[in-house]
């Protein structure tokens, strides 16, 4: 794969120009975007970038991070609170991200969407209002393992790490996750799926892949 030097600013603004260029894939009038990588990538800052550039473009936006949608602490914790496979598998809501993102967006869909649905501190429902996306709008999702579950992206970037990058860039106490990315990498091979990829081995110098014309 050829990638390309991009600053982070540009590569907000392809993104959200290429969004306009979309059709939402469900026929709905609400656009769904996903930025994916671990949290050592920093997906939500290149999500908030992109919302703002889409904001600039006279687009109503939504972000969502997969951290608001985390299972509680009985069921993340069942294997023991250090176990990768569990994280891979059982560490986030899946089903409340489709009730509560994925299927007010659906065509014919309210357009209210809960923006987090679990406080893993408090480890409760947050209690958070629903709010009200306007068609014609776009919701941008960022989070690890967000392409191994068939969401209904209409536009998806994988944030990709080396093995040594990541490792450099997770904190110590949260190295237990590596091995679940390896196998992330393995069964779900993300940079095959997204379209686009980024590479962010050096946070300051990012390079991309480019995207297809739709």
């Amino acid at each position: 794969m050829r990638l390309e030097p991009i600053t982070w600013d540009r590569l907000a603004e392809a993104l959200a120009v290429h969004a306009d260029t979309l059709k939402p894939s469900d026929g709905g009038p609400w656009l769904k975007l996903a930025v994916d990588g671990a949290p050592a990538a920093r997906t939500g800052e290149l999500a908030e970038r992109t919302a703002e550039a889409l904001r600039g473009r006279g687009r109503s936006v939504l972000t969502i991070p997969t951290s608001g949608f985390l299972r509680p602490a009985s069921l993340r914790y069942e294997y023991g609170k250090e176990d990768p496979d569990s994280f891979l598998d059982g560490w986030f809501d899946t089903g409340a991200l489709w009730r509560e993102v994925f299927g007010p967006l659906e065509a014919g869909g309210s357009g209210r969407v809960l923006p987090d649905f679990w406080d893993p501190v408090k480890d409760r429902a947050t209690r958070s209002t629903y709010q009200l996306l306007p068609e014609g709008g776009v919701v941008v999702v960022d989070g690890p393992f967000l392409l191994g579950h068939w969401f209904p992206f209409d536009l998806s970037v994988h944030v990709r790490l080396s093995p040594g990058a990541l490792r450099r860039r997770t904190e110590e106490g949260e190295r237990w996750t590596l091995p679940a990315f390896a196998r992330y990498e393995d069964e779900v091979a993300p940079a095959d799926r997204a379209d686009a990829v980024v590479r962010a081995d050096d946070p300051l110098h990012p390079a991309w892949s480019g995207l297809d014309s739709p």
